[in-house]
């Protein structure tokens, strides 16, 4: 049975002052928590989350790491960077890098590859835009950006990592997939995984992120495949958030 993970990522928001706050919420509030909890947090604030959520059942990591482990590569943080904050999670081809900054899905193989030999279990974001699903070609467009990382890395590779189905069409728009969209894209991942390893597809956690919310959280989360969320806005107010890992 696969444990869910709701990933809380909070992108470019947050100051000393509102995280105290914000994770100080979020502890308080754990206690009837079943499902895995990360956050996903700017780099300036590793070091406050991990002082404040050491000892505690919610894991930590950042939103983004170089593919390269050290040089001349001024504004880059390496993986190993991030290990010295004792992060689990690193975020990788979230649809804001690939669109905004044109990251290529080989770069994002080279980054989930970079973070998996730091030991960091890399959150590898896929999804199409409204205009990919409006012209009928979502599952081609995953696959494609599967089949780089399955590539560079094996398929054996996924066994240590989260896949993150966000349809780019869905994020921060306030649209969500319904139920039965998420979960057909859901279904075509684990399939396209199971065809090439039965128990890694079996075990692979494949989150949703795209306007998830308490108000539709349990309904995506009751899918077959839906395996939990990587959350954006909604991982900003402690008790959205908290409802939405009680609903996992």
């Amino acid at each position: 049975m696969r444990r869910k993970l709701v990933a809380g990522n909070w992108k470019m928001h947050g100051s000393l002052t509102e995280n105290e706050a914000l994770l100080s919420g979020l502890l308080a509030g754990m206690g009837s928590v079943k499902a895995g909890v990360a956050v996903c947090v700017p780099f300036p604030y590793l070091a406050q989350a991990q002082a404040k959520l050491t000892g505690s059942s919610i894991a930590w990591g950042a939103q983004n790491v170089s593919q390269q482990v050290k040089g001349a590569f001024t504004g880059e943080v390496s993986a190993s960077m991030l290990n010295d904050f004792a992060c689990t999670y690193v975020i990788v081809g979230h649809s804001e890098r690939r669109a905004i900054y044109g990251e290529s899905d080989t770069l994002v193989a080279e980054k989930f590859a970079a973070a998996q030999a730091a030991g960091l279990t890399p959150i590898l974001c896929v999804g199409e835009s409204l205009e990919e699903r409006e012209s009928g070609i979502t599952e081609t467009v995953v696959a494609r950006q599967m089949d780089a990382v399955i590539a560079k890395c094996g398929v054996a590779s996924l066994a240590k990592s989260v896949v993150a189905y966000e349809p780019v069409w869905a994020i921060g728009t306030g649209k969500t997939a319904s139920p039965e969209q998420a979960q057909a894209v859901h279904a075509f991942i684990r399939a396209k995984v199971r065809a090439l390893d039965a128990a890694v597809a079996e075990n692979l956690i494949i989150q949703y992120g795209g306007s998830m919310k308490a108000a539709n959280a349990a309904e995506l989360l009751g899918q077959p495949d839906i395996d939990g969320g990587l959350i954006g806005g909604a991982a900003l107010v402690a008790d959205e958030f908290l409802a939405i890992c009680r609903a996992a």
